[in-house]
């Protein structure tokens, strides 16, 4: 079911979505989130679809902000809302509610998102392109747990990734950190299996990617030997190599969906490493709220006095 508002406020939102889930018979209120996707009019399609198909593990309300530009004089002294409230089969297993802002109500975005969040519920803010440079600076992000941003949307990826090293707090994170989790659960299976010491490494991948950069540091951090960077033809990160004086541990997916595993004196292995969409990683990052500190090493580079050399 969709409702369309033009030229509204936040209460009439909050009635619309009252009056819609009446009209389809749920009158319960069962999210246990705000998402709240601040996105612009071509990126809006993709953005909503992940969040709907996340949704179905973690039902939620969704708020997607899109500040639409002036075109004239005129447009950019207008101040409007326009909503459109989606419910039932229209947003998932939650609730939508698209917000067109037009003039000054865009830059205060967070005044009209903030009487629609669920009481007592936890907030993410994403930003699928064009986040902030502070993230939990930003009025929107300031009203969240979690903040989501991508660095693979921006287009200088490793000179963001500096200014996110500044402007970190807890609640930050990163898909391109994300698309990392399967490669750092199979090296760390890897190296226990290892037991070995690690002397230097090297991450391949395509250049100037943001995930291989956070994954280099990250094994630099917990590791403690020099990681090199080696350029391929990609897609993504295509190898991971991780020298020992036995010989080399190596994941290695040149395409597709399945990697080999090569530990010194075992015979290969082949794993499955698919290159997951957006709607699984959003549904990752909203398993967990509270801050990861993982990130936060491999943002800054850092280790922890407790970590051993030879395990990640």
């Amino acid at each position: 079911m969709k409702i369309d508002l033009t030229d509204t406020t936040a209460s009439k939102i909050n009635k619309a979505l009252v009056q819609g889930r009446r009209a389809i018979g749920t009158p319960a209120v069962g999210m246990v989130l705000t998402m709240v996707i601040v996105t612009d009019e071509e990126n809006a399609y993709d953005s909503i679809k992940a969040a709907e198909e996340a949704s179905h593990e973690h039902p939620s309300r969704t708020l997607v902000v899109i500040k639409r530009h002036a075109r004239t004089p005129r447009d950019r002294q207008a101040s409007r809302l326009d909503a459109e409230v989606r419910v039932g089969a229209d947003a998932g297993t939650g609730e939508t509610v698209v917000l067109r802002t037009y003039g000054e109500v865009s830059d205060h975005a967070d005044s009209v998102v903030l009487p629609l969040l669920l009481p007592d519920a936890p907030v993410v803010v994403w930003w699928p392109v064009d986040a902030p440079e502070n993230p939990s600076k930003d009025p929107l992000g300031a009203l969240a747990q979690r903040r989501i941003t991508d660095l693979y949307a921006v287009e200088n990826p490793l000179e963001v990734l500096a200014t996110r090293v500044r402007s970190y707090a807890p609640g930050d994170t990163d898909l391109a950190w994300t698309r990392l989790t399967p490669w750092r659960s199979m090296l760390a299976a890897a190296l226990d299996q290892a037991r070995a010491k690690i002397i230097s490494g090297a991450v391949e991948a395509e250049a100037d990617n943001p995930a291989a950069e956070l994954l280099a540091r990250w094994l630099e951090a917990r590791l403690k030997v020099k990681i090199d960077r080696v350029v391929t033809a990609g897609p993504v990160v295509t190898a991971v190599r991780l020298r020992t004086a036995d010989g080399e541990v190596v994941i290695d997916r040149p395409e597709g969906p399945l990697a080999t595993l090569s530990l010194p004196g075992q015979p290969s292995r082949t794993l499955a490493l698919k290159v997951r969409t957006t709607s699984e990683l959003i549904a990752e990052e909203l398993r967990r709220l509270d801050a990861d500190e993982m990130y936060a090493v491999a943002l800054r580079g850092e280790g922890s006095a407790k970590e051993t050399p030879a395990h990640v």
